[in-house]
């Protein structure tokens, strides 16, 4: 498949269909290493990537559960539950964290933009493996350090749901590019 071809074929895949096969811890190594491959400007490769399975993965379910009923302003136990099931339906859960250059040489929207870029890499490249993702950013991660230890300048800026599914992707057709760009 082409890089194009690849670019076209990503969607978001929702954990809900997914199926129950596991992800070969190969596979998400490949998926961390495209992600490494992401353009940084200053060379500071901002992004950190923390992979969850297994019991640490219903731990982390449980906990951002626990933390939406704490803050959540209209608490709803059907939202509370799907917290749960996305965890649940999936084979590993990636965090996406960031970590500040200590030195704040470059704005930290270079390094956010950085960090996305890594993530749309490793979204490619489980395109091309076949496998299915989700990024999530939920209130619930500006708490994730009293999840596990993140260190001095890092965050977490989301989670990526990572699974095998069946069917095909979702055909998407976006709009015209000639509406989204001016040639001065």
């Amino acid at each position: 498949m082409s890089i194009f071809e690849t670019i076209k074929k990503r969607r978001t895949i929702v954990p809900a269909l997914f199926n129950n096969e596991s992800v070969k811890r190969s596979d998400i190594e490949q998926l961390l290493e495209a992600a490494n491959w992401a353009p940084t400007h200053r060379r500071t490769e901002p992004w950190r990537f923390k992979v969850v399975q297994g019991q640490v993965k219903d731990d982390l379910g449980l906990f951002l559960a626990k933390k939406y009923k704490v803050i959540a302003k209209k608490f709803s136990r059907v939202k509370q539950a799907k917290i749960m099931e996305k965890m649940n339906q999936s084979s590993a859960v990636i965090l996406i964290c960031m970590q500040r250059d200590p030195n704040e040489s470059l704005p930290e929207w270079e390094e956010i933009a950085a960090t996305a870029m890594s993530v749309q890499n490793l979204w490619l490249m489980a395109t091309e493996l076949g496998l299915g993702g989700y990024w999530s950013s939920p209130k619930m991660i500006n708490y994730m350090h009293e999840f596990l230890f993140l260190e001095k300048g890092e965050r977490c800026l989301g989670l990526f749901y990572l699974g095998h599914f069946e069917g095909e992707r979702p055909e998407r057709v976006p709009g015209d590019i000639a509406d989204k760009v001016e040639w001065l």
